[in-house]
């Protein structure tokens, strides 16, 4: 029989989003108050356990106004000691940080994680299980893609700065009949781009999951401009990819990106149109979070001492409908949700006239001007 729970342990890990914090006093307040535990904030993810353990009490006076709070008082690091190798065309971990990980938990009396993280993340907290330590994942990416999950809090925020930054650039397109490309985050799962083009009132939506051609989009450009409209706006996730193509990094930093450029330059050589590109980056992931992701990180926390208080470990708590319920954390670690092409948001764009970038029979026809 496991032992009793008496104290636990939250970190959050890989890149912040907007109510992270609010997941946190969540925890805190919930094992407290409902149960009578003590928790511990485990600072810079899961290195805050190797070596030197960084950790500090946390109680409700300590979380108190931390409900509108962007970013995470108890920092965050990406994988660190914890990434997985490629060998021998294998993914392996070096299990050392793991044992340190596993006998510092110990050592400290903390009988149990809420690992508020993405996918890598629960990838990390399900191999932990090897190890004896007892584990409850909080899914944490505002690109909305975690396997398994309706929606992850932090996207709601997302797709509020980016809505609000193609209407404002609607106004300057407009005045000056030029062409706007913003790009949005998104590495393999365009949700963003698709929700905010879709709210924003976009032209074009360039997303990871359908290839698009830069003859597409600017045929959807000359297609406006035959019908009286003398501007553009083309949204696309930074993972969109070119037909035929890879997705583009940024030489001097190796990071992901520059898609937007790409097609802001290739759009207007062909169009002969001005074209500009605005790449929203981190503005996405700071801020306050929107009433949404406050209740929602709010109700992940709370679900997630529940599950421990219930027995259960090796789950993520993630939202179905509109009901909180779990998976386990094997069956999300290393799994994107992406966007179906079926998907019927994808129908209703393209039925309401915004282009793809995969339109090749529109491509190839000469627009006639409206009478």
């Amino acid at each position: 029989m496991a032992a009793p729970i008496r104290r636990i342990g939250v970190l959050t890990s890989g890149g912040d989003a907007p109510g992270l914090n609010a997941v946190i006093r969540a925890v805190v307040r919930s094992a407290e108050v409902d149960l009578g535990w003590a928790v511990f904030g485990i600072e810079h993810g899961f290195e805050g356990l190797i070596g030197r353990p960084r950790i500090r009490p946390l109680d409700s006076s300590a979380v108190s106004g931390l409900l509108p709070q962007g970013g995470t008082i108890l920092g965050s690091t990406n994988k660190g000691h914890f990434s997985a190798m490629r060998v021998d065309g294998e993914w392996v971990r070096d299990p050392a940080p793991y044992k340190e990980l596993a006998a510092n938990t110990k050592r400290l009396g903390i009988d149990a994680l809420v690992v508020i993280g993405g996918e890598g993340s629960q990838g990390i907290a399900a191999e932990l299980a090897r190890y004896g330590v007892r584990a409850v994942g909080v899914p944490k990416t505002i690109d909305n893609d975690l396997w398994g999950c309706d929606q992850t809090f932090g996207f709601d925020t997302a797709l509020t700065v980016a809505t609000e930054a193609l209407d404002r650039l609607h106004t300057t397109a407009a005045s000056h009949d030029r062409v706007m490309v913003l790009e949005v985050m998104g590495r393999d799962a365009g949700w963003i781009a698709l929700h905010s083009g879709l709210g924003g009132g976009a032209d074009v939506i360039l997303i990871p999951e359908i290839p698009f051609t830069i003859e597409a989009v600017a045929s959807a450009v000359t297609t406006r401009e035959f019908r009286g409209s003398n501007f553009s706006i083309v949204v696309c996730a930074e993972g969109a990819v070119e037909r035929g193509g890879g997705q583009l990094y940024q030489e001097a930093t190796g990071t992901l990106g520059g898609v937007g450029a790409y097609v802001a330059g290739q759009v207007g050589k062909v169009t002969g149109k001005d074209a500009r590109v605005v790449v929203l980056g981190h503005l996405q992931r700071g801020g306050q979070p929107t009433p949404f992701d406050r209740i929602l990180a709010t109700r992940f926390g709370a679900a997630a001492v529940r599950v421990l208080a219930e027995g259960q470990y090796g789950v993520v708590v993630v939202s179905r409908g509109l009901e909180i319920g779990t998976i386990p954390m094997q069956e999300c670690a290393g799994k994107v949700r992406t966007v179906p092409l079926d998907y019927e948001m994808i129908r209703t764009a393209r039925g309401i006239g915004i282009g793809f970038g995969d339109e090749e029979d529109e491509a190839l026809l000469t627009p006639e001007p409206l009478a």
